[in-house]
């Protein structure tokens, strides 16, 4: 979808979990589908150089298979997870979801993402706890 030639850069998929983090974070605030957020993001945001099949992925994966997601990272929580920040929540189930369904993204990249993003959007040290909670999920992951 990008216009771009060849190969997907990591700059156009930071810009793809950029966007989907927010899109997300609406999406829990307003509850539209994940259809309309896409088509207001396409509209609104700066979109150009952003991995748009995986802004689109992601987007809908985590919206699709959110009660999967929380399942896997809400036993690491300090907290329950209605007591969340909205912020550390979208981040949460944007890394979890792509450390479930995205496995050819190397799991250092999917934590280092996330905790961009949370440094980013989020609180002080909501950095340090979405890699705590992230990194706990992927041990899950090896133990089985």
């Amino acid at each position: 979808m990008d216009s771009t030639e060849g190969a997907v850069t990591p700059a156009q998929r930071h810009k793809a979990r950029h966007f989907a983090m927010q899109a997300i974070y609406q999406w829990q605030l307003t509850g539209l589908s994940p259809t309309e957020i896409e088509k207001q993001f396409l509209e609104d945001q700066p979109m150009k150089g952003t991995d748009l099949d995986y802004f689109h992925d992601l987007v809908s994966g985590v919206i699709n298979n959110v009660r999967d997601i929380d399942i896997v990272y809400a036993p690491y929580l300090s907290r329950p997870l209605d007591d969340l920040d909205q912020v550390d929540k979208a981040v949460l189930r944007l890394g979890t979801f792509e450390l479930m369904y995205r496995q050819e993204v190397p799991y250092r990249v999917v934590i280092n993402e996330a905790i961009i993003l949370a440094k980013e959007f989020a609180e002080q040290d909501s950095h340090k706890f979405v890699n705590g909670v992230l990194d706990k999920v992927v041990k899950s992951f090896k133990a089985h």
